[in-house]
């Protein structure tokens, strides 16, 4: 049975099923992966559509930095934690059952987000949806291979999806401020309703359901134990960024350690474990991983940078920061589609190279930015070199990842690049947020007027939104203090965005080189 003819009974196929004359799949398949580029472009849009909701949701629910940190990372660090575990039940299951259950109750926390009364329902409601998130990245990239037996129709696709997860974290700033413009802040995650009404009318026709045949149970105390060390090590990296180098912190960081160390030990007993840790014997696959990593890592954190750039520094509403971002985001495009061609004549490695090289010279610029609306431009112009870079990795690294495995670890490897995506941009929230955070509070420490009353010195020491909270009730020039501090703690951030992206960039043209064109998939 080809896998472009989907039926209501699981096909049932062995593990190994790249065969040497695959049958190539037809407009089914390819009207199929339409349909999947639904939820991974919404997947992607839920990761940054508060960057500039956050200003209006932070007047309404009032979160402390460290709640509004959560508020923006949970979903991204819960996807990231339950991603290999979802990936090996859909095997077990069915991928299109775990598809149509996991979109069910991605719409139903979306409602919840998109009605909460408190930063903390907000921060549960995100949690819920980055739990749901888990169950539709994996399935989604799985069937393209169930879809495309073909390999280079399958090739293709996967690149289709890459890119199309790309440009839906990249459009997710400019679809929250036109949303804004209009509604309210929670509006924005009601889009996700007709996504999943549409899948699921739809996907019982197009998508073909599989299960995996002779594979383990599920091992319950690996997945406990990923959490475990996941968890707490997000939350000692959250306080250090609230609160310094507290013990409190540091034991968390330490706690989730140990249980990364049990959790590596474990998999290595298993017969199945949750994660192949032989995959990390091949070091192309290694450095695939650890690009697509840091590059999110400096993307995620720069474009919440840049959109609350736009907003409170160089003073736009949402709706017109959100097309200033739009435009940059037009390099993402570029980068996800023309990258795969330039691969066909030049060797991956150095296409990744070179435009982490331009993202380099991208984050160089916001080093250099100008406060207030002179430096927009500049701001943009930056924002889309990062993009490009961003790009061509998203398109690149998804197929370098999974093509330097076997056949019969590409499912494994598949959920590990979808793991370290997720991660990385979160990370990069979180990190860049902690450095941009702490270089605010160390310039702002010592520059409030003495007779400011307690609760105003607490909001404009905590962060630029909570002192634009109040601007109204601060003294004349206080805010342009709060202002200047946010653009040191920008040009921080993006000096380490500039140094860890030019390191990416030596690594991945030194250590890919030996990795040919794709020509042969063409």
């Amino acid at each position: 049975m080809t896998s472009h003819h989907p039926s209501s009974t699981p096909i049932e196929l062995p593990d190994t099923h790249l065969q040497q004359h695959a049958p190539r799949a037809g407009a089914r398949a390819w009207a199929g992966l339409a349909l999947l580029s639904l939820p991974t472009a919404m997947l992607g849009l839920d990761l940054t559509l508060l960057h500039l909701t956050l200003p209006a949701l932070a007047l309404d629910l009032q979160p402390t930095s460290t709640q509004a940190l959560w508020i923006m990372d949970a979903y991204g660090f819960l996807i990231a934690g339950f991603l290999i575990t979802m990936g090996t039940l859909g095997d077990r299951i069915g991928r299109r059952r775990l598809l149509l259950l996991g979109a069910v109750a991605f719409a139903a926390a979306s409602v919840v987000a998109a009605f909460s009364t408190s930063a903390t329902m907000l921060i549960a409601a995100r949690a819920a949806l980055g739990v749901a998130g888990a169950t539709l990245m994996p399935s989604t990239l799985a069937l393209i291979s169930n879809l495309f037996p073909d390999p280079r129709q399958r090739a293709l696709g996967i690149g289709i999806w890459a890119t199309m997860w790309g440009v839906g974290y990249a459009l997710g700033p400019v679809v929250g401020g036109l949303l804004l413009e209009s509604f309210w802040w929670g509006s924005a995650f009601l889009i996700a309703v007709p996504v999943v009404a549409l899948l699921l009318l739809l996907a019982p026709f197009l998508l073909p359901e599989y299960r995996a045949r002779g594979t383990g149970r599920l091992d319950l105390a690996s997945v406990v134990l990923s959490l475990a060390a996941m968890l707490p090590f997000v939350y000692g990296i959250k306080q250090i960024a609230k609160s310094g180098m507290e013990p409190g912190a540091i034991a968390a960081i330490l706690v989730g350690v140990l249980f990364a160390w049990l959790f590596v030990r474990r998999q290595r007993r298993l017969a199945d474990p949750l994660l192949d840790l032989g995959l990390f014997a091949d070091r192309a696959f290694v450095v695939a991983l650890i690009v697509l990593l840091f590059s999110l890592v400096a993307v995620g954190g720069t474009m919440l940078l840049v959109a609350q750039y736009l907003q409170l520094v160089a003073g736009h509403t949402s709706s017109v920061a959100g097309l200033w971002m739009g435009l940059a985001a037009l390099a993402m495009i570029i980068g996800g589609t023309g990258a795969p061609l330039a691969a066909r004549v030049i060797r991956p490695g150095f296409v990744v190279a070179g435009s982490l090289a331009l993202s380099a010279v991208g984050y160089l610029m916001l080093t250099q930015l100008a406060q207030g609306t002179a430096g927009v431009l500049t701001a943009i112009a930056a924002l889309a070199l990062a993009y490009l870079g961003n790009g061509t990795v998203a398109a690149l690294g998804t197929d370098l990842a999974v093509g330097a495995a076997p056949p019969e670890k590409a499912g494994s490897a598949s959920a590990m690049t979808e793991m370290v995506q997720e991660l990385g941009i979160s990370l990069g929230i979180a990190l860049l947020g902690s450095i941009a955070g702490a270089l605010y509070h160390r310039t702002m420490k010592g520059s409030l007027p003495a007779d400011l009353d307690a609760a105003a010195s607490e909001a404009v020491s905590d962060s630029l939104w909570a002192a634009s909270a109040i601007a109204s009730e601060l003294p004349a020039g206080l805010m342009a203090q709060a202002q200047a501090a946010f653009m040191t703690g920008l040009k921080g951030a993006a000096l380490f965005s500039t140094a860890s992206v030019a390191v990416l960039a030596v690594l991945s043209a030194v250590a890919l080189r030996h990795i040919g064109t794709h020509a042969r998939k063409v």
